[in-house]
């Protein structure tokens, strides 16, 4: 081989370039950002961080103190508490098992000394269970402490800035918002900084404190589940800030264990007063179907109970939204076709390393959202609730009072949260969610799976796919920021390269034009639906709305003449709304659904999905003046608010739109996968007629129902075969009290209510109820031509 064809690559050299599409304006990559590596004034001419920027970087950064706070946990007089509280709850279940049914009477007569000598006997000694707690409870610090500190942080960073670009293009983020998180702390400089990332992959977890860490600001204690501690990148993740914390907090079902709670609430309190910022998931675990999972309050509760006992004057929560153009350890395909979760180990750590090296995965973006003080979030709450008159929901500081609480799956009321906080932290946390959501950048990948998957499931010609990328970018700009720039085409190729030959095809037709489409097999459609999800929120409410039009609309010979009343199309919409109450969150707390949704049917006006008799001829006028009207009554007392809604009997009916019937369609196509899952998963209510199951066993059945239907042809959407969207659907059912869930010896079993046993008919009600939400296309309304 000539010498001039060899080129190896060494650790010094600057990373390698890939061809990759401009990133958003006013972003920056941070994989070529090296602040602290440049020649600084009043330095010598000749800086060696000029030769070595990454070394210079790392070690140049700003380092900060970061306090160790396991031994002050475990001197706290609350955890010694806490010990004691659980040796003796041990004691009674060994008196209980040793004595069984006497020990009731021995109690009730109150004969301590007795006690201890039958005790004795039987060879139950109280100070060994003492002894054994006392050890646990260090074993319990041990395993989740972190041990954060700045040698490890900067000598990943410096590996990071070396591997990053192997397999990433990008790390973007905004110049600003960072600007605003450093502007944040130097106003506030004894306020922790609490980050609340959405949770895509398991990069997120140290990405984030790399590029806090590279930007001078401090670094924070990250919560990861206990799967993570695996040999040699358990140590990793920990030097870099996580805290384990077991993934099923109550290992016997109805038995809340005292100590495992106590420990992880004071070890969150003490790293606040100690000055940490902390990061958190709040969906828990990572979505697998690539749109925000509804959030679990359980670190959130003790961050917020925290300042509302007093422990820390605030805190400021910052929402971060992370996404990527490819995701970088797989897909959840396995999961949501209901098999079975495959562990972490190290053995999968490395061979994930090693295939990631060797591929392109496009850009990563990663945008902070404006802080909120959680003081100023209580005040704004306490505001609502005494504006609304509702002095109930006032949230006042209060002293700290043990609470029971029989979930297993979050931290909510573990040991010293606060009852009347719960609607609080449900709020704050739902609007964390929403905002994440809602600010998360638009990735080349997304847009394309999104279209694909709701206007050209069956594929469409190149050129045909940009102009309806560029429709696509003009109806988000302004809402949505995109994490992409340029030509069109050259973004469709861009994405088709990065998603693939599995998911993506890519051949010629007789006139030798470029056709795209998805590959037709149930796993490219999951895996297509994971990209195209994270614009399934934005759209939601549009196609619920339509997709109601549509089901109201009476079946008559001339489309053009049937109409709906608009407050017929509200109130439903709302019902419908409900439906999916568990699979997203459709508003804000402090925002009201029905005016929302009021915007969103002026929106679907502007664009001519809907018309007026009214407004038929001068369509954006009219809209506007609804617009005005609708900021009137906001302005107007609720008595003169509801005067103003009433007052709608009298407006022109919304009319069926003959010209725009594909738009129409595209936009009922969003939600349409979904109410198909639903509507099975309501169907399948036949099989627990007199017949209870478990969970786990129901679940496999509608799935198996829904790849059926999918093989048949009669249902289109094989990302419908989803198991987070049946367990979301059982949500539902069981909060209408369709169905009832008990927990037997750790397994769930899901039975009929006593009145959907008793009555068929009320069954098949709820089957027509969730059958709403299914887009009827074979209706006639789709296929009429203009």
């Amino acid at each position: 081989m000539p010498l001039e064809e060899f080129h190896a690559r060494g650790w010094f050299e600057e990373p390698k370039t890939q061809n990759s599409v401009a990133h958003g304006i006013g972003t920056q990559n941070m994989l070529e950002l090296t602040p602290h590596s440049g020649q600084k004034p009043f330095k010598k001419l000749f800086d060696w961080g000029v030769l070595f920027p990454y070394v210079a970087q790392v070690v140049r950064s700003e380092k900060f103190e970061y306090r160790q706070v396991t031994e002050i946990v475990h001197n706290d007089a609350v955890l010694k508490h806490a010990i004691k509280q659980a040796a003796e709850q041990t004691l009674r279940e060994q008196r209980y098992a040793k004595n069984g049914h006497r020990l009731l009477t021995r109690s009730a007569s109150g004969d301590q000394e007795a006690q201890e000598e039958e005790d004795e006997k039987r060879g139950i000694s109280y100070q060994a269970i003492l002894r054994k707690q006392e050890q646990r409870a260090i074993s319990i610090l041990k395993d989740m402490g972190s041990t954060l500190n700045n040698g490890l942080l900067a000598f990943t960073s410096w590996i990071l800035y070396k591997l990053l670009p192997c397999f990433l293009s990008g790390v973007v983020t905004n110049t600003k918002q960072i600007e605003m998180l450093k502007t944040a702390t130097e106003r506030s400089p004894g306020t922790p900084l609490i980050f609340v990332p959405l949770h895509r992959s398991h990069l997120d977890y140290i990405m984030v404190t790399w590029i806090l860490t590279n930007n001078d600001i401090r670094s924070p204690l990250v919560a990861a589940g206990n799967n993570l501690q695996i040999p040699v990148f358990g140590g990793l993740l920990r030097g870099l800030g996580a805290f384990f914390i077991k993934r099923k907090i109550d290992p016997v079902e109805g038995k809340k264990d005292v100590l495992y709670r106590a420990a992880l609430h004071l070890y969150l309190t003490h790293a606040l007063k100690q000055g940490h910022n902390v990061e958190f998931f709040i969906e828990g675990g990572r979505t697998r179907t690539g749109k925000p999972c509804m959030p679990k309050g359980g670190i959130l509760s003790v961050i917020v109970n925290a300042f509302m006992d007093g422990s820390i004057p605030d805190a400021l929560l910052v929402p971060v939204s992370v996404n990527y153009e490819r995701l970088v350890d797989g897909n959840f395909v396995r999961e949501q076709k209901g098999e079975k979760k495959i562990p972490e180990s190290f053995g999968k750590a490395i061979s994930g390393i090693w295939k990631a090296l060797k591929s392109n995965y496009g850009l990563m973006r990663i945008d902070f959202n404006e802080p909120y003080s959680i003081r100023e979030l209580v005040n704004s709450y306490n505001k609502i609730a005494r504006e609304d008159g509702n002095i109930a929901k006032v949230y006042k500081p209060s002293a700290r009072v043990l609470q029971h609480n029989q979930s297993t799956s979050s931290l909510y009321g573990t040991d010293v949260v606060c009852e009347e906080h719960r609607n609080l932290i449900e709020s704050i946390s739902r609007q964390v969610v929403f905002d994440c959501a809602a600010a998360t950048s638009v990735m080349s990948t997304n847009a394309i799976a999104f279209l694909l998957l709701t206007r050209f499931r069956n594929g469409a010609e190149e050129q045909i796919l940009s102009e309806a990328l560029d429709d696509l970018r003009n109806s988000l700009s302004g809402c949505k920021d995109i994490g992409f720039s340029g030509e069109s085409s050259q973004i469709v190729a861009y994405a088709c390269d990065l998603l693939g030959s599995g998911l993506v095809t890519r051949t010629r037709d007789e006139n030798g034009r470029l056709v795209i489409k998805p590959v037709n097999s149930v796993e490219s459609f999951i895996e297509l639906a994971y990209y195209s999800n994270m614009l399934t929120p934005h759209f939601a409410l549009s196609s619920i709305l339509l997709t109601t039009f549509h089901s109201l609309l009476p079946e008559t010979e001339n489309k053009k003449d049937a109409a709906v009343s608009r407050k017929k199309l509200i109130d439903t919409a709302l019902e419908n709304c409900q439906i999916y109450r568990y699979e997203f969150i459709l508003n804000k707390p402090t925002q009201v659904l029905e005016n929302l949704l009021y915007q969103q049917l002026d929106d679907l006006m502007i664009s001519g999905c809907v018309l007026t008799e009214e407004l038929h001829d001068d369509l954006p006028n009219g809209v506007e003046s609804r617009r005005l009207a609708n900021a009137l009554a906001d302005c107007l007392d609720e008595d003169d608010y509801d005067d103003v809604r009433a007052g709608e009997a009298d407006e022109p009916k919304l009319l069926f739109a003959s010209e725009t019937p594909a738009q129409q369609r595209y936009i009922c196509e969003v939600l349409a996968p979904f109410a198909w899952t639903y509507v099975t998963v309501a169907q399948s209510l036949q099989i627990l007629h007199k017949n209870s199951m478990l969970e786990s066993e129901f679940i496999s059945f509608v799935i198996n129902d829904l790849s059926s239907k999918v093989k048949r042809g009669s249902c289109i959407y094989a990302e419908s075969i989803s198991t987070d969207s049946v367990r979301n659907c059982l949500k539902l059912l069981e909060k209408w009290s369709v169905i009832e869930v008990c927990n037997q010896q750790g397994m769930r079993l899901i039975s009929l209510n006593t009145l959907y046993e008793m009555s068929r008919e009320s069954l098949n009600s709820i089957v027509k109820k969730i059958d709403a939400i299914v887009p009827k296309f074979n209706s006639g309304y789709f296929s009429v031509t203009p």
